[in-house]
């Protein structure tokens, strides 16, 4: 049990990553919980000494997450040693014993995990860009809702949105486990070069999924009676299909087949447009509504192309024809580096990593009093919740607190009934092995389905140590619902950290960010450049704030209404910005996937400068509210400076009309904001 408990702790650390990473943090974690259960071992006799280092380590151990969420699991596990200690009393010579099979226990399971490492190091990349490309497919099957009758547009949205925050995180671990390995940095390996490959096809393939947005409401009026809206939603579907199948070549080492069916609908659908356009004699359809929808196809075609280009990559044969592609990957990482400096910054109320910790430390003094106060076997189960459930924002520990209470009240009514109605102890045994491998293996992707699992898992062992199961399920739920509703109360009264605190800043981030974006791909056009890298990293940079804002945004939902600040405008501001990025990101396609120059770069000229202007000026607002309104006008071409523009002009230059519109709608939306 005691190696066991060693390992745990360390596994607590193990979150995919580079294996540099992985491997110090598993040591560094080693070191600490070995020194960690040998205090606790020396002083747990002593009430009031336990009760001053409980409290010193909680507040010390959850300042570590300024160093990021790493380290912030390193604090995690050290604490967890320490509650799950602070019961067992035992002879000195004992505790040396228990200190040294916690350490035999970390060394090996940290040898296990690098030894697995060693024997498919390119498993964990594969794993997590096969999650990365699931996400784009539920993103592509929630963008395929807009061409299906009846569906409201709003609640679509908001999934959109939401998805959108998931493609962001999954694209964030293949990035950050992607360009921190050597040998795939390297371009040592075909397999490296493989996986480099797909991953920058997949974030290229999102851009154009991102890129297609139109008034949905409209196309439906028009073209809901001939059905053929319903038929790109067929198409989309069996794409988002395709990428599937490629998630699931890539976690089980196969080769997906080539969609020959799929390249015959999207045809057939070109045709179908077509002979819509010919059969329009009399006006029926808006011509920008049929155009509309051989943009979308033509958008759909380009999808469908970057999917089979991916699909040959996974053969054999062009996987060792692979050629590396030259990226500044030390642009696109977040790198943390461990200052003491940035530790002391934050002891301040200021900070909110500072507010969450004093306010676990508190919080685990409080436990450990109640604990000692009541007459339970395991009473430390209290401290367990309240370091499970504590969270830094109230919102994230209002989630956990429900998520525990009902995990826990549903698995330990699972755990009596087995208890009360099998007696055969190989039949149990079986149902703890069940239970104990679903506990971990849902740990970190469904928390509800692991307490789940882990309740009676603990029930049923607790019964086989002759502890008494039944009994034992009983006071965990009590210490369950006393540790919830400690840790709940303290996170609204004691030094809360709501969402609208950090409201001004991620707005300010996302409007920074869509104006680097604009910027970078407008450059494209007056320089004429064929080095993408300074437009990917802003394209990142927008993903990124679009996640931070959609994501407060859903969290600030789950607070109490006097803590929600203009909800409606804030929705108004984060679908603005996302429908800013989009009309970007097709200029940026227009760009990349077409031939031409312009020639009239000076009638785009202004319209550039402006529009970066009214992104600038709405951060202007942001920062300084005022109460008179600005006249900020937009750039119109008069009838004398008009030319005759190709086809390819004529579409660049109505998208950078476009994108000015929105950037003055978001502007005079600011303008009203007092954040």
């Amino acid at each position: 049990m005691t190696l066991s408990l060693g390992a745990l702790c360390v596994s607590i650390v193990d979150t995919p990553g580079p294996i540099a990473h992985r491997r110090n943090a598993m040591l560094i974690t080693t070191a600490l919980i070995t020194v960690i259960s040998l205090i606790i071992g020396l002083i747990n006799r002593n009430f009031y000494l336990t009760g001053i280092i409980l409290t010193a380590f909680s507040f010390l151990f959850t300042m570590l997450s300024v160093y990021g969420i790493r380290a912030g699991a390193v604090g995690t596990a050290c604490l967890l040693i320490f509650v799950l200690s602070i019961d067992d009393v035992r002879r000195w010579e004992e505790v040396l014993i228990h200190g040294g099979l916690v350490l035999i226990g970390s060394l090996w399971y940290t040898a296990l995990s690098y030894f697995f490492y060693r024997l498919r190091p390119y498993r964990i990349v594969q794993q997590t860009l096969s999650d990365c490309i699931m996400e784009i497919s539920e993103f592509l099957r929630s963008k395929a809702k807009f061409y299906k009758q009846n569906t409201n547009f709003d609640e679509n949205y908001a999934e959109l949105l939401n998805l959108q925050i998931q493609v962001h995180e999954k694209q964030d671990a293949v990035r950050d486990v992607l360009f921190r390995t050597r040998e795939i940095v390297r371009d040592s390996t075909p397999e490296g070069r493989f996986l480099m490959l797909v991953f920058v096809d997949m974030v290229d393939l999102f851009e154009q999924i991102m890129s297609t947005y139109y008034n949905y409401k409209e196309l439906h009026d028009q073209f809901d009676s001939t059905g053929i809206l319903a038929k790109y939603e067929a198409v989309i579907l069996k794409i988002a299909h395709e990428l599937d199948e490629q998630a699931f070549a890539l976690k089980s080492g196969g080769t997906p087949e080539k969609p020959v069916q799929l390249i015959k609908d999207v045809q057939a659908l070109k045709q179908e447009i077509s002979d819509l356009e010919r059969n329009n004699v009399n006006g029926k359809f808006n011509t920008l509504g049929i155009i509309a929808l051989r943009n979308i196809e033509v958008n759909i075609e380009n999808i469908l192309n970057r999917v089979v280009t991916v699909n040959r990559y996974f053969d054999k044969g062009e996987k060792k024809k692979i050629e590396g592609r030259s990226i500044d990957t030390e642009r696109f990482l977040t790198r943390q580096n461990i200052d003491q400096k940035l530790f002391f910054e934050n002891l301040t109320f200021q900070s909110s990593t500072f507010r969450h910790a004093v306010r676990v430390a508190i919080v685990m003094l409080v436990g450990y009093l109640i604990s000692r106060s009541l007459d339970f076997s395991h009473s430390y189960w209290i401290l367990l919740t309240i370091l499970v459930i504590s969270k830094p924002g109230f919102s994230l520990t209002k989630e956990r607190n429900s998520q525990r209470i009902i995990g826990t009240l549903v698995g330990a009514g699972i755990g009596i009934l087995a208890l009360q109605f099998i007696d055969d102890r190989d039949i149990l045994f079986f149902i703890l092995l069940i239970c104990m491998i679903a506990s971990y293996s849902f740990q970190r992707k469904n928390y509800v389905v692991s307490v789940v699992f882990m309740t009676p898992y603990v029930i049923i062992l607790f019964q086989f140590l002759g502890m008494g199961g039944i009994s034992v399920a009983t006071e965990r739920i009590y210490d369950t619902l006393i540790g919830s509703g400690i840790a709940f109360l303290a996170s609204y009264f004691l030094f809360p950290n709501w969402e609208h605190e950090k409201l001004k800043s991620d707005m300010l981030h996302m409007l920074i960010a869509n104006c680097s974006y604009f910027n970078q791909v407008s450059s494209l056009f007056f320089e004429n450049t064929k080095d993408f890298t300074n437009y990917k990293v802003a394209r990142k940079e927008v993903y990124v704030a679009t996640a931070n804002l959609s994501s407060l945004f859903q969290r600030m939902f789950s607070e109490p209404k006097s803590k929600q600040f203009m909800i409606k405008e804030l929705h108004q501001f984060t679908a603005l910005n996302h429908l800013l990025s989009s009309y970007i990101a097709t200029l940026a396609l227009y760009y990349k996937e077409h031939d031409f120059t312009l020639e009239h770069l000076d009638l785009i000229k202004p319209l550039t400068e402006n529009t970066a202007y009214l992104i600038t000026q709405s951060q202007e607002s942001l920062k300084f509210p005022k109460d008179e309104k600005n006249n900020v006008p937009l750039i119109k071409i008069k009838k004398e400076d008009q030319v005759e523009l190709s086809q390819n002009e004529e579409s660049v230059f109505q998208q950078f009309i476009t994108i000015q519109k929105v950037a003055y709608d978001i502007y005079k939306l600011t303008e009203r904001l007092k954040v």
